[in-house]
């Protein structure tokens, strides 16, 4: 074989390899990305106890499944939190119930559907 054909191969070899390391450098981004920006909760809307807001925790938020909501939508009874639209009764003692960081009560529910389940209550420091 004449050493052109040689060197050609070479440089074709030496460039597929190249070519299959970009390839592979972009997938890997692409899935990183993907992955990180599914990780990210959302943020609560500024409030004045609060003026930057705040992140949900991952654990509660998968990007839109929290939200403030005003106090009337939530009443507590002797067995717990209400939730005025489900009905549904959380637990004071029930891990969904978080310290709410500006004093707002703040819903999480499954898809953020307003008939959705609890998945996080942020509730506002008890008065008494």
């Amino acid at each position: 074989m004449p050493a052109s054909t040689t060197r050609l191969a070479s440089a074709v070899k030496t460039a597929r390899r190249l070519l299959n390391s970009i390839i592979a450098v972009v997938a890997l981004t692409a899935v990183v990305t993907t992955f990180a920006a599914s990780a990210l909760a959302h943020d609560a809307t500024p409030t004045a106890a609060k003026s930057q807001g705040w992140s949900y925790p991952f654990s509660c938020c998968s990007g839109y499944d929290c939200r403030a909501v005003s106090q009337t939508s939530i009443s507590e009874r002797p067995e717990g939190y209400v939730i005025k639209g489900t009905g549904e009764v959380v637990g004071y003692s029930d891990a969904r119930i978080k310290n709410s960081p500006d004093g707002e009560y703040h819903w999480c529910s499954v898809a953020g559907a307003n008939d959705g389940k609890t998945i996080c209550l942020f509730v506002p420091p008890s008065s008494f």
